[in-house]
């Protein structure tokens, strides 16, 4: 939809594969952190970074109540959106001061995954392992 008189074009890039991933992981993410209390991070779905002001919003990210804090965030994407989704994931690491250690982009269509760690850059080896939550993120798919 597009608001002429404030010139923003607000355009959603949500399919259902693409949702239905996100889901899957808020859900096992969700079950870990509410029931079983095995991680103490909250996974939040579409939830902006920055509650004080505006934000980004990723995919998902995982929310520590205590330190107010969000280790970890994850997108999930379509091949097409690689390059721009790992651009986004780099720049809220490394160029915000939001806490973010680990950030996880996920393909939906070829089912790999790709990890960045704050201070070291892109990781190649166990891609869908979370050093913070010590599990392997691929694993809740």
């Amino acid at each position: 939809m597009y608001y002429p008189e404030i010139d923003v074009d607000i355009r959603l890039n949500a399919p259902k594969a693409h949702q239905r991933i996100i889901s899957k992981l808020t859900a096992s993410l969700g079950h870990l952190f509410y029931h079983e209390h095995e991680i103490s991070l909250e996974p939040l779905p579409e939830t902006q970074i920055d509650e004080g002001q505006a934000s980004p919003v990723p995919d998902i990210l995982l929310y520590d109540n205590e330190t107010y804090k969000t280790p970890i965030i994850i997108e999930v994407f379509h091949p097409n959106g690689l390059n721009n989704d790992m651009k986004k994931i780099i720049r809220l690491i490394e160029e915000n001061d939001y806490g973010i250690e680990e950030g996880f982009i996920y393909d939906y269509v070829r089912g790999m995954w790709s990890k960045y760690i704050k201070g070291v850059g892109q990781v190649f080896d166990n891609q869908s392992y979370s050093d913070i939550l010590d599990m392997d993120l691929a694993g809740l798919l």
